[in-house]
Order: C-alpha cells, then structure tokens, then sequence
C-alpha cells in the first residue's frame, strides 16, 4: 500500500482533524477531581465512538475509578500497542488563561499557529495524532497497514491507581510486538526525538516533630530543640560540596554513560547556559564533572519539593514550631532500586535525630527507571520514518521525566515500548495557557504514517 496518497490525505484533511481534536479537548476530563468524574466517562464515551466509526471493535471497561478505553483492528502484519491518556490536568489558576481552556482556540503566535488548551499538548493532542493516522490510512486504503490495538488511560495525572491491576487482569489481550507511548516531545523544533531512556521516581513525605506545642522564641529559644534547624540539617546533609548524593548505597545499579551514547548526545550541540537561561538561570548545579545532558537523562537526582513550618502568614510570630514539614523526590536510573532508596534514606533520616525529636514518614509512589531496547527493528525503522518527514535526523535521547506505563509494559506484559512525542518546551503542560503546535499536530499525525509504513514494510 503506498503511502504517498496517505500523506497527501492528512494535508487536506488537517481541517477536520484539527476539528476533531477540538471536540476531545471541549470535554473537562479532569481526573483527580470527583465532581468531573462524568466528564471523564464522556471523554472516553467520545474516544469509543471515533474508534467505531473508522473501524476499530472499541469499548470502553470499567475500573475502579475512571474507565479505560480498549480497541483493536485486527488484520495482518505486526501488532502493534499504542497507549495515550484522555485525562487531564486541573486548569487552575484560571484568571492566568487567556480563553477558558475548555473552549479550545487556534491563535496566530509569532511562531506559527497553536491550538490552546488544557489537554492540548498532555495528551489529547498528542494522542490524536496516532488516531488520525490510522483514519488517513483507512480512508485511502481501507485498510491499516499492521494490526493494531489502542490502550487509552484516564486516570494517568492521578497516579494511575487503576492501571497495574488493569494490565495484569488483562495481559493476554494488551500484549503486542511492541507498544508505542505519544507522551513526550521533540529533542527541538527540527528534531523528532525517540525517548530510549526514562528516570524512575520516589517520593518522600517527612515530618519532624519536637516539642508537644509551637513555643515562644523568648521563652524556650536557645534552650528547646527546633525542629526546623533539625530538618534543615538533615536537608544540607543530603549532597556534598560536589553536589553528589550522600544516601548511603545510592548509586547502587547506577550505570555509566557508554562512549557511543555520549559521542551522540554531545553531538546534539546542547547548550545548557541558553536552557538554564529561559528561566533566569546561567549555572548548571548539579554533580561537578558531568556532562549537563547525563544530569538530566541519566544520573539520579534528589531534590526538596517543597518545606514548610512555623508561622508563614502575613507579619511576624516568634514561635519554635511543633513540626517541621519537607517533601523530596528522587529520580532514579539505571537499575536503581526505589525501595531499597526509601529504606535507606529513612534510615539515614533517623540516624540524624537528635534526643526529644522523632520522624514521620509517608511515601508517595516508588517506581524504577526504564530503559528501552534499542536492538528492536522497529527502532531503527522509526528513527528513519521522523527523519524523512523532519528537517533533522532523529536522535535517540534520555528523558529526565518518569513515565510509568513503559516500565509496566516491560514488566507485566514483556513489551520492549518506543516513546515517540511531538510535544515542545514551551507548551506549557500543567500550567495556564497550555498549547499544542499546529504543526506538532499536522507533522505528528504524518510521522505516525510513516513508522507505520515503515513498521509494515
């Protein structure tokens, strides 16, 4: 089947695509708040629906929470998983948006056209790309060029508490040659990007407790434990002067960067000081001696989120708080083990205590990294189908974010998984104003032809 006539389709029908899309991003699919609950089961009511009219057996399944959407095409050639998410992030603070971001616009910017909304970019936008691909191919041929199954999530910005015993009871029907994630973004404007390596993510809730009550300053200070002094210390005990990590046995399973995957990444000509720039930076801060791309794709990292105690209101109390309050994150990678990080930062936690101070702990999410298979076929295939539709060569990059699902493809069902996403910096995610470049979405949709093709062929 050729696929010329495919490509030539998706121009002249970017219009109704675009329109499409817009229909999808009408629909506040809002999943970690309860009253869009019915929101949700509308937006995966929608997908059902699209699914069906180009020929997919699509149904939407129930779920704890939010349902899951599941279709298949059946057919020859290689089969293929491909997985996105309808749900989005809360819009707030809505007086910083532009237009209401459930009313989707197309806006002229000096850099071209962009849809703007809350999804457009995360991840209905890129989501839609694959789907309008395969309309393209049915329209033309009337037929797809592999056999596909979609995978569609709506609980992925809620911590997907659904989705592993989702994918264990249902293995056998979500199991393909390959899965293919559209969640992630170009390397830059002229370069696609396949993701082949992702950090893991730990969270860490902690919460030092002294005295039994906030005392007074004059009256205890100097005499009574601060439970903001310890929390501080333990704080500044977590990197020496280089900025490497002290947790004991932290880089446990902490791989070093190959000379072929470094060769490469230097060759991508980043410039760290104009990224730092962008948000009023100008020194990376990170371990002394590394490369700026090994701090962001493949060296661990752990950072205070947010730290809070005491009196924080308008004015001035004098007062030696109760407790003190921090919540850190670790990104992991390599074969770094979460669990064994927690117990050992715990440990460590508790080592530091003075006497009359105790610790509280509450995790939130411990999940490994990834790291993808490059030798797969289908990798290969893909990194020249971007490159014959983008002005540069594809690159295989790292990925400094945590992407769960790929991690649970290989574990649970045994899926080498490409993350292939047309996403930008500057769109915007999880913020205000959030946007999707019309080209990202014209030039998403052509580029899932093409690895398709070039998977079939």
């Amino acid at each position: 089947m050729p696929l010329e006539p495919v490509l030539t389709h998706i121009d002249n029908d970017l219009p109704k695509a675009t329109a499409r899309l817009m229909e999808l991003l009408r629909i506040p699919s809002i999943s970690t708040d309860p009253a869009y609950k019915n929101d949700c089961d509308t937006a995966a009511d929608w997908l059902v629906a699209d699914l069906l009219s180009i020929g997919f057996k699509a149904s939407k399944r129930a779920t704890p929470g939010h349902p899951m959407v599941v279709a298949h095409s059946g057919g020859e050639g290689p089969h293929v998983m491909f997985y996105g998410h309808y749900d989005v992030q809360p819009a707030d603070p809505l007086a910083l948006w532009q237009n209401d971001p459930f009313d989707p616009q197309v806006q002229d910017t000096p850099k071209g056209k962009v849809i703007r909304a809350r999804g457009a970019s995360d991840d209905k936008g890129q989501l839609m790309t694959f789907v309008e691909a395969c309309r393209a191919w049915k329209a033309v041929h009337g037929t797809l060029p592999a056999n596909i199954s979609l995978f569609f999530e709506g609980e992925e910005e809620s911590g997907s508490p659904s989705l592993v015993p989702f994918m264990e009871e249902n293995a056998k029907e979500l199991t393909a040659d390959i899965a293919l994630i559209c969640d992630t973004g170009l390397y830059d404007e002229n370069t696609p990007a396949i993701i082949t390596q992702l950090r893991g993510l730990l969270g860490e809730e902690i919460t030092i407790t002294g005295p039994d009550k906030d005392l007074h300053s004059g009256m205890y200070g100097g005499l009574a434990m601060n439970p903001i002094r310890v929390l501080t210390r333990i704080i500044a005990a977590l990197h020496d002067a280089n900025g490497r990590i002290t947790v004991p046995d932290f880089y446990d399973g902490v791989p070093e960067l190959s000379d072929d995957l470094a060769a490469a990444w230097d060759a991508l000509g980043f410039d760290e000081r104009a990224f730092l720039g962008e948000v009023g930076l100008s020194e990376p801060a990170g371990e002394a001696g590394r490369r700026p791309l090994e701090m962001v794709w493949s060296q661990p990292t752990c950072e205070v989120n947010g730290i809070w105690g005491g009196y924080t209101g308008d004015g001035f109390k004098t007062v030696l708080p109760s407790q003190a309050h921090a919540k850190i994150s670790f990104r992991m990678v390599g074969q770094q083990d979460p669990h064994k990080i927690r117990d050992s930062f715990r440990k460590m936690v508790q080592d530091m205590l003075p006497p009359d101070c105790s610790v509280s702990f509450r995790g939130h999410g411990a999940s490994p990294a990834s790291q993808m298979t490059t030798t797969h076929p289908a990798f290969d295939q893909a990194r020249q189908a971007l490159s014959d539709e983008w002005p540069n060569p594809a690159a295989f990059v790292g990925s400094g974010g945590s992407i769960p699902i790929a991690g649970h493809f290989k574990t649970i069902l045994n899926m080498d998984t490409m993350l292939i996403g047309f996403a930008k910096d500057d769109d915007a995610i999880h913020s205000p104003n959030e946007k999707y470049d019309l080209s990202s979405f014209h030039k998403g949709i052509r580029s899932w032809a093409r690895i398709l093709d070039a998977m079939a062929t």
